[in-house]
């Protein structure tokens, strides 16, 4: 466990989100759930030692630097394992966090993981995204809507786009190559009232693998 510890503490570091001693307690907790529920279902795919901290947890906590608001509301959608959801709140704590994950087992492990890690304010949601899109707890709700290699940009767009709150954030979390899918979404984002914000290159740390980051606001309405 101490090799799993000092890759995260190394890792996160880089990317200058230091970690306290209970942060990484919670962390390591988070990795011992996952590797014991693993071997029932089918949650990540571990070919190293390095696949959990920087793929999942490092990868998760990039998106870190562009939540303004501590307190914000923030939806994933299509959360599987709990990824950027749950690394998220363990370093924000106020944060105020939604999981969406339509597996049942996923969500099992979701909702053992909160108790596990004794999360407040983080509300686990087994449905599909389509089903609850209309219902008004949810529709203009979030500050943040997120979601990491789940749906192509243009599903994201349509699926995440009515649960931002005026001035809200959708962030995409996506691999290196996004050309073709923010051409292909581009009419459909201005239609939805959404604007492209902000456009990231990521590389993680120690093993220097490429991610892309696409912030879009929602524009108020007229």
């Amino acid at each position: 466990m101490g090799r799993f510890e000092d890759i995260l503490v190394e890792a996160s570091g880089k990317i200058n989100v230091p970690l306290g001693d209970g942060e990484r307690t919670l962390f390591t907790k988070y990795y011992e759930e996952l590797i014991f529920w693993n071997k029932s279902i089918s949650l990540v795919s571990v070919k190293s030692p390095l696949d959990i901290p920087i793929k999942h947890f490092i990868d998760s906590l990039t998106v870190l630097h562009f939540i303004q608001r501590k307190s914000s509301r923030l939806l994933d959608l299509g959360s599987g394992a709990g990824f950027p959801g749950i690394p998220l709140k363990i370093v924000v704590k106020p944060l105020k966090l939604t999981l969406v994950e339509s597996s049942r087992k996923k969500a099992s492990f979701l909702k053992n993981v909160a108790r596990k890690l004794d999360l407040d304010d983080i509300t686990i949601i087994n449905e599909r995204v389509e089903s609850i899109m209309g219902e008004k707890d949810h529709r203009g709700s979030y500050d943040i809507v997120i979601s990491r290699a789940t749906f192509k940009l243009p599903e994201l767009i349509d699926k995440g786009e009515p649960f931002l709150s005026s001035g809200g954030t959708l962030i995409a979390m996506k691999g290196k190559n996004t050309d073709i899918e923010l051409r292909e979404s581009s009419g459909l984002a201005l239609k939805k009232g959404l604007a492209l914000h902000e456009c990231h290159d990521i590389e993680l740390p120690i093993t220097g693998h490429k991610r892309n980051l696409l912030l879009f606001k929602k524009l108020p309405q007229n």
